[in-house]
């Protein structure tokens, strides 16, 4: 028996957009909180979209391939109701991946009596999934860390970067950081982490890390903890795990330039507080990842349309929509001499409630 959960936020901006979650932690209020961040990230990046967000508590980790369909084809069944290519779109989130939105496309497309592409996000590309989606968020973060960094005059060739969480996000970002000629001096997993302030090759320690199941052990590099990385000296720190990994008790000891959040909370707002204070600009969860969410944007306009890019279009695209919204958010928080984070906000929140106004209130 496990419980699951689908929360719809707002409509007022489109269709509900949000992935699902299967974490032993996952709870009733995490959710709600989720699908409210998800209305923000849409409507900050100019998505037409409201927030949602699903999960269900289990570990998928401790479930066979067979146990996780039938998880999923029954999760899929209780919220079909609330799901639709115009009113509920779900996209994989902690603990999901493309297998798992096939299914759950599938379970809706057998409901319905013909096959339903756009009902769901992050697909694999064989079913209609779009090219790039599985890289959007931690490129994504590549290009606010990027972009950051340019207008704080750090250069990047040579940056030294430390990501809490080499799963999808943090991989993604670190291998695309070490492109730009960064050096990721320490990743860590679950499990812990790894430190050579000489820099890492990203690629070999995910390599590793398929091997292994982690990133611990990995040839040439010094073992820390998840607790101790967040610590280290750094350039540009990204984590990339889950909520609340800095908080007001550990912000002090945060020895960064810049922090840019590949996951969804990891400061709580003390941390907020301490870090501003500090003057250690930090690219809030809302815009720094929303780069999968736009390019789960474009998997259902090219669902809908049934006409298919490229990824070069599609990383084009996702640079059109992101950048715009990095430097608007910018620009507020200076002119309004706030942090990123409530600058952000102030544009999700105006935009959502200028909506409202422009819609009225019915019945």
């Amino acid at each position: 028996m496990f419980t699951g959960y689908r929360i719809h936020h707002s409509t007022v901006l489109g269709p509900t957009k949000g992935g699902i979650r299967y974490h032993p932690d996952v709870t009733l209020n995490e959710v709600r909180a989720l699908a409210m961040w998800m209305t923000w990230k849409c409507s900050l990046v100019g998505l037409p979209y409201g927030g949602a967000k699903g999960g269900v508590t289990a570990d998928p980790k401790q479930l066979s391939a067979s146990e996780l369909e039938h998880l999923t084809r029954r999760y899929a069944t209780e919220i079909s109701l609330m799901m639709s290519p115009e009113g509920d779109i779900p996209a994989p989130d902690v603990g999901t991946t493309p297998q798992i939105m096939a299914w759950i496309m599938d379970t809706y497309s057998m409901h319905r009596g013909y096959s339903t592409p756009s009902v769901v996000t992050g697909k694999p590309v064989e079913i209609g999934g779009s090219y790039g989606r599985v890289e959007a968020t931690g490129r994504g973060v590549m290009l606010a860390a990027r972009e950051a960094a340019t207008l704080l005059g750090l250069s990047l060739n040579g940056a030294s970067v430390v990501i809490q969480g080499f799963g999808n996000v943090g991989s993604v970002s670190g291998c695309l950081l070490h492109d730009l000629g960064c050096r990721v001096i320490a990743v860590s997993d679950s499990r812990g982490g790894i430190f050579n302030p000489k820099g890492l090759d990203p690629r070999e320690a995910l390599n590793h890390k398929g091997r292994t199941g982690s990133v611990v052990a990995f040839p040439g590099a010094d073992r820390v903890s998840n607790e101790e990385l967040l610590e280290l000296p750094c350039d540009i720190l990204i984590p990339s795990a889950l909520e609340g990994a800095i908080t007001g008790e550990n912000a002090p000891r945060v020895k960064t330039h810049l922090i840019v959040e590949g996951a969804n909370g990891p400061l709580t707002p003390d941390a907020d507080k301490v870090l501003y204070d500090r003057q250690i600009p930090v690219i809030p969860d809302i815009l720094a990842n929303a780069g999968g969410v736009i390019v789960s944007y474009f998997e259902w306009v090219q669902g809908l349309q049934q006409f298919f890019w490229s990824e070069e279009e599609v990383n084009a695209h996702l640079e059109r929509i992101l950048m715009p919204a990095f430097h608007q958010v910018w620009q507020m928080a200076d002119e309004r001499k706030v942090p990123l984070r409530l600058g952000a906000l102030i544009r999700a929140i105006s935009r959502v409630a200028n909506a409202i106004h422009i819609r009225g209130i019915y019945p």
